[in-house]
């Protein structure tokens, strides 16, 4: 449970940074383009507070609290008695519906067509990524047995 913690806490405040970084370099990008005064967050989302900076400090948190749920969840590949295709069922369908619940209903991005195509690119990546690291795993796993099964 400390490791699960340790890990969701390391990814919490690296998305959350990570986020930061990239909301910085749009912004700077378009005000310097001349779109002054533009905020990379979505209109709606923005509505919801009284000042845009409080609405951004949050944007920054929800990048943490999606990071942290992507590894966070990856507890679920450690239950050995569960296989590989219910261990990533069950990770996919909790992390996409946070993911599509912020998405949706916080940010209100299917308002804006490619905030939305490029964020669930974003989390499309981040699944292949994934499965990737998750089925190597597996994967020397099985080797390891399989060597011990055959110098025993």
């Amino acid at each position: 449970m400390k490791e699960i913690l340790k890990r969701i806490s390391i990814s919490f405040a690296i998305s959350s940074f990570a986020g930061l970084i990239v909301n910085l370099v749009i912004d700077l990008t378009a005000n310097l383009a001349g779109n002054p005064g533009f905020i990379s967050i979505s209109p709606a989302f923005k509505d919801l507070f009284p000042t845009p900076v409080l609405a951004a400090y949050l944007n920054i948190l929800l990048y943490g609290v999606i990071g942290a749920t992507f590894s966070g969840m990856t507890f679920v590949f450690e239950i050995r008695r569960l296989g590989f295709i219910v261990q990533w069922c069950i990770y996919f369908l909790i992390t996409f519906a946070l993911c599509l619940f912020i998405t949706i209903f916080l940010w209100e991005l299917h308002k804006i067509p490619q905030a939305m195509v490029s964020t669930l690119s974003g989390y499309a990546i981040t699944y292949i990524i994934m499965a990737i690291v998750q089925y190597r795993r597996l994967r020397n796993d099985v080797d390891e047995i399989n060597k011990s099964l055959n110098e025993g």
